[in-house]
């Protein structure tokens, strides 16, 4: 069976179909990769509560971003992003892009992210209209992410 494998290996047709068995294999291993822990990126001891205004929301997969312009007490702006489900999950939950334009009013509450900048994990998402909106989707998400957020 080596020679036989070995020569089938050698022949244009059986190259191809290594080929794609690696990249079958690859393919099925970067969902892996590519998702992560709530703990490993942001702060289950650390809530955020802040409002501000649309600057951009990135409607893509495996999750959708959100960054709006938050006033400080002192006057100055900081552009903040905060991570959401994916599109289909929060479709799922009546919310659309179209909600979430430039200009919009948002007010965000959820964790802030380790890495120290303006960034973290939406929860909940309320809008001008008084439409509140779950928006994350982490398994390990602080078990009482309410009390928390108050």
């Amino acid at each position: 069976m080596a020679n036989s494998l070995r020569d089938l290996l050698r022949e244009p047709r059986g190259r191809l179909l290594s080929f794609a068995a690696c990249l079958g294999l690859l393919a099925g291993a970067a969902p892996t990769f590519a998702h992560h822990a709530f703990a490993a990126e942001y702060d289950g001891e650390k809530p955020i509560d802040i409002a501000g205004v649309v600057t951009k929301a990135r409607w893509v997969n495996p999750h959708s971003w959100l960054y709006f312009d938050v006033t400080g007490s002192d006057g100055s702006v900081a552009n903040w992003g905060v991570e959401l489900g994916a599109p289909n999950a929060l479709a799922g939950k009546g919310l659309q892009k179209a909600d979430l334009q430039p200009g919009a009013a948002v007010h965000v509450k959820g964790f802030l992210a380790k890495n120290g900048g303006p960034f973290g994990y939406a929860v909940t998402i309320t809008l001008r209209d008084g439409r509140t909106f779950q928006t994350g989707g982490a398994q390990d998400v602080p078990a009482q992410p309410g009390s928390a957020l108050k």
